[in-house]
């Protein structure tokens, strides 16, 4: 297969995010649907968490289990230090805004200073969007490093495998799209298309870049340093989405959604293994 193939293929892998976005523009006033909305999105991505850790780790392991001690402390360091980069960067980062955003007045009736300082677009999200945004971050993170699995498979000449990586990956990202949009859920506003259409190029474009940097360049290291950053990511998020869960009060309807994402995210995964991967 020609690298053009290849790459389309990548593409195609990557766009599938596209398809669970349209979601997040479904507006409902019952706050069981959007508790519901929210907790898909929060299965999602715990399973999400699992399967880049799980990727993460097993090189170091097995650098371990071989007694290779320098690639095993590398590799350990890139995942220690990409997980707490992932973590750290977006509780500082949240932190940040928050300070920004914060109203101080300078008297009773007072305008406030931010009323005539101008925000950046990032300070002018809600929370909601913001969240959505840190999602698609990691799961951006996420797909670079299933890219580049694609990229590796298809310069190793096994293209049989880079074809079923771009079917089992291309259902995982339509299951991640809507994980994406699941915190839009509880908003009255309906996001634009175009904010759709930006977080689901910060999510799915990574698939093809990574596919473009597998193909041409094999290195372990920097998969394991991609996947640890995605888990960070995803952990401060996952975090951030059960505080949100919790001001539903709907703890049975809250776990079972939190269930049925988790069946979503094994199910595409099964699919994966079932074609012997």
């Amino acid at each position: 297969m020609s690298s053009e193939r290849i790459l389309l293929l990548g593409a195609i892998a990557g766009f599938t995010i596209f398809l669970g976005l349209p979601i997040g523009r479904v507006r409902s006033f019952d706050p069981r649907v959007r508790a519901a909305l929210s907790a898909v999105a929060t299965g999602i991505l715990l399973f999400l968490f699992w399967d880049v850790l799980t990727g993460a780790v097993e090189p170091v392991e097995e650098a371990l289990e071989e007694r290779e001690w320098a690639e095993f402390a590398l590799n350990a360091i890139l995942l220690a230090g990409g997980f707490a980069a992932g973590l750290m960067s977006l509780v500082y980062y949240d932190d940040w805004i928050g300070r920004r955003r914060a109203t101080r007045f300078v008297g009773p009736g007072a305008a406030s200073v931010d009323e005539f300082e101008h925000r950046s677009w990032l300070e002018s999200l809600t929370p909601a969007r913001r969240l959505a945004l840190l999602i698609a971050t990691g799961i951006g993170l996420h797909n670079f490093a299933e890219g580049l699995a694609i990229g590796q498979s298809a310069a190793a000449g096994d293209i049989a495998l880079a074809v079923t990586l771009v079917v089992g990956f291309g259902l995982h990202n339509a299951t991640e799209g809507f994980g994406i949009v699941g915190p839009l859920g509880a908003e009255a506003d309906r996001p634009s298309w175009s904010f759709l259409g930006l977080l689901g190029l910060i999510g799915g474009a990574p698939t093809f870049l990574g596919t473009v940097v597998g193909q041409s360049w094999v290195n372990e290291s920097i998969s394991i340093l991609f996947l640890a950053l995605a888990g960070g990511s995803i952990l401060y998020v996952v975090v951030q989405l059960f505080h949100v869960n919790r001001r539903f009060d709907l703890p049975r309807l809250v776990m079972w959604m939190v269930f049925l994402g988790l069946v979503l995210g094994f199910g595409t995964d099964f699919v994966i293994e079932a074609a012997g991967v």
